[in-house]
């Protein structure tokens, strides 16, 4: 015990120096703003998109598969673009375009414009995100990149925690707000405020809140002070984007461990994407039981009486302590192993919630798994950011990007459909024996589980055999990783 708070020390104090970096500092402000905001806007869309479509499963599926699409159509040209422009500015017209864009929500209840809104604000964070990535090196020492990249993805998680638990009374605390300036009496109050005083109070008000963390995003970086522009020779032109593209997939080819690395996460995507597709279907189906100790809190009774929603922010939790405890251990450990030992994880946890029939069971995976997650993305960042060249860089973090969002892209269009399939054959396997369909255990969610969780597990099994997670020996290719 007194062995782990001292490690929790260190992390904390190891935090404290980047903190106190001013230029990541605000880096780290913008991030978690806009990352409240980017909860808050999806959950103004699902209900909204539900209600418009009169309840289609596949309309609201609509929403994650314009949000993945980008990557498909864009993503070669994007990474060459990041590492063609100052990654700063970059940022700064992104969060400018998201809040516009977010805007546009205010004046339609065509599900055809949400989408167009929804695809566009996506081709937009599919630059934000690489781009900030690839400033973070800018603004520290190269002994805190880890933390950084830790910090970061801390921050991510933390502001999705926030718009997952705490979206209500953010929306009730800006109509607090508002209705308190419509009853204040200031000048011009009316001719201003009062006008949209039906939107501000409507169950669209998210949307200024949105927009409003991307505006103070936006200004935040504007006020960071760093040169992130690569200088490169020849004007920018369809073939130099042609040229620069096959590039950056000849780095890919011929740096092995990275592209295994790549494939290691692909793979262990499209299988652990079940956890939200099929996955919060076997949580409400199959799990039973309460949290120990948790059950006990009044608040958090209420919380649990809504089960599929609740294992989400246990997720969450297990991405914050990840985040807080691997950039430490990464110290310690070669990044290839940290990242191995996250698949592994993975695969294991998932199979265990597959096989399991407690809800307590199914809380402590999604702890498991939001460590996992945490352990994957931070070092896999971390060894982009190591083995590759800022001229590049944008464009390896791009590819990995793609390579999440294809993946789970597959993943929602294959498992979430084969989960339906062996949920609708068990059935009528128990009708044609007579049997109880309520008393079956094997049922259809569980079987994919089980599947998925072994696609995960082989995904761990190649990053055993491709990855150098015993630790790099001088000279050898991806040493810089270690």
């Amino acid at each position: 015990m007194a062995e782990g708070n001292t490690q929790q020390l260190e992390v904390k104090a190891a935090y404290l120096p980047l903190l106190r970096n001013g230029r990541f500092r605000k880096l780290w402000l913008s991030q978690f703003v806009s990352g409240i905001g980017d909860w808050l806007v999806v959950g103004l869309l699902i209900p909204l998109v539900t209600t418009l479509s009169g309840g289609s499963a596949f309309a609201v599926a609509g929403i994650m598969i314009v949000k993945i699409l980008p990557s498909l159509l864009l993503s070669s040209v994007v990474g060459v673009l990041v590492d063609r422009f100052d990654r700063r500015r970059l940022m700064i017209a992104c969060d400018s375009i998201r809040a516009v864009l977010t805007f546009g929500l205010l004046f339609t209840n065509s599900l055809a414009v949400i989408y167009m809104v929804v695809f566009t604000m996506e081709v937009a964070s599919l630059f934000f995100t690489p781009a900030k990535n690839a400033l973070i090196p800018h603004l520290v020492d190269e002994d805190e990149i880890a933390i950084a990249n830790g910090l970061s993805y801390t921050t991510q998680q933390a502001s999705m925690l926030i718009g997952l638990t705490m979206s209500g009374a953010i929306l009730a605390g800006f109509e607090a707000i508002v209705r308190w300036v419509l009853t204040s009496g200031f000048p011009f109050v009316d001719m201003f405020v009062g006008r949209l005083a039906p939107a501000l109070l409507g169950p669209r008000a998210g949307v200024f809140v949105n927009a409003g963390s991307f505006i103070i995003s936006a200004l935040v970086v504007t006020s960071i002070s760093v040169q992130s522009k690569v200088v490169h020779e020849g004007k920018l032109t369809l073939s130099l984007l042609g040229k620069d593209a096959i590039e950056s997939f000849r780095f890919l080819g011929q740096h092995r461990e990275l592209r295994g690395l790549l494939i290691t996460v692909g793979t262990a995507i499209l299988g652990g994407g079940a956890i939200i597709t099929v996955g919060l279907v076997h949580v409400q189906q199959n799990l039973s039981g309460g949290v120990p100790i948790l059950d006990r809190v009044e608040v958090l009774r209420k919380l649990i009486a809504a089960p599929q929603t609740f294992m989400l922010v246990f997720i969450a939790l297990g991405m914050v302590a990840g985040a807080l405890i691997v950039p430490k251990l990464a110290t310690r450990v070669p990044l290839q192993a940290v990242f191995l030992g996250g698949v592994v994880a993975f695969g294991s946890g998932m199979l265990v919630f597959s096989l399991s029939s407690l809800y307590w069971v199914g809380a402590v995976f999604a702890v498991v798994a939001g460590f996992s997650i945490a352990c994957l993305t931070v070092s896999g960042n971390t060894y982009v950011i190591r083995t590759t060249s800022d001229q590049i860089r944008g464009r390896v973090f791009t590819a990995m990007e793609s390579v999440i969002r294809v993946s789970l892209l597959l993943s929602m269009v294959v498992v979430a459909p084969l989960g339906d399939l062996t949920g609708k054959l068990a059935l009528s396997i128990a009708e044609a024996r007579g049997i109880d369909p309520a008393t079956i255990w094997l049922s259809g969610p569980r079987i994919t589980l089980l599947l998925t969780s072994f696609i995960v597990l082989g995904a761990a099994v190649f990053a055993f055999r491709t990855l150098n997670w015993r630790g790099c020996s001088d000279g050898e290719e991806g040493a810089d990783g270690c």
